[in-house]
């Protein structure tokens, strides 16, 4: 408890640009775990509703009935792509309608492959809002708390010539308040680095699931499409 307060009285009789670097920091710590624990629940949620899906999807084995699962207002980043798929599916001419089947079975499916890979895209930008944020924060604030710390160790050198002396009472304290700055600017660059890392690693995860459901759901189409031409 008495370093805690200790701690807190240098921030307060620190000279005001230590204190203007201690308010920046702080900013950055506020805004990153609120990023922290927003995207935590939303990427784990994303996790757990593609997943959901995509059991589902081949539970059933029918386009239709995934489609009414998909449109749900929780539907999540799979369940999406696979929204955008089956819409462009639809919009494909049926068989025999056409002169040439087998080049309208090659147009539908690369117009199906577009939209999933659009649609893809669409969802991990999503996921990946605001996470640049904490790459930012775990780039900067270290250098932002070393600016404060050598600004506040010119100080100290500048009351010792003040002074005339050079004792570590004098010193001390500068000093002191000085290395509070490196000391924060380390708390918030740490998690923020570490939740970058997790988040990144997460979204990826979910890319792979999204890349293997839309080539899964590309075969099914291929095949149902021959066996129709068929």
């Amino acid at each position: 408890m008495g370093n805690e307060q200790g701690i807190i009285s240098m921030m307060l009789n620190a000279g005001w640009v230590i204190q203007l670097v201690l308010l920046v920091l702080l900013f950055f710590s506020v805004v990153s775990w609120a990023i922290i624990i927003t995207k935590y629940f939303s990427v784990k949620q994303a996790h757990n509703l593609s997943i959901s899906f995509v059991d589902y999807f081949f539970q059933v084995r029918n386009l239709s009935d995934a489609f009414d699962r998909a449109s749900a207002p929780d539907a999540g980043p799979v369940a999406h792509m696979y929204r955008a798929g089956y819409k462009e599916l639809r919009k494909a001419p049926a068989a025999g309608e056409t002169a040439d089947p087998k080049m309208t079975r090659m147009v539908m499916i690369e117009n199906v492959k577009r939209a999933l890979r659009r649609e893809m895209e669409t969802q991990l930008d999503r996921l990946s809002q605001m996470i640049s944020f904490l790459a930012t924060a775990g780039n900067i604030t270290p250098f932002i708390g070393l600016f404060g710390t050598v600004w506040g160790i010119m100080e100290s050198f500048h009351s010792i010539g003040q002074k005339g002396a050079a004792n570590l009472a004098v010193v001390a304290p500068g000093i002191s308040e000085a290395l509070i700055a490196t000391a924060a600017g380390l708390a918030v660059a740490i998690p923020a680095v570490i939740a970058y890392n997790y988040f990144l690693s997460r979204i990826r995860s979910i890319e792979t699931e999204m890349e293997s459901f839309s080539a899964d759901f590309l075969n099914i189409v291929e095949r149902e499409s021959l066996r129709m031409e068929g």
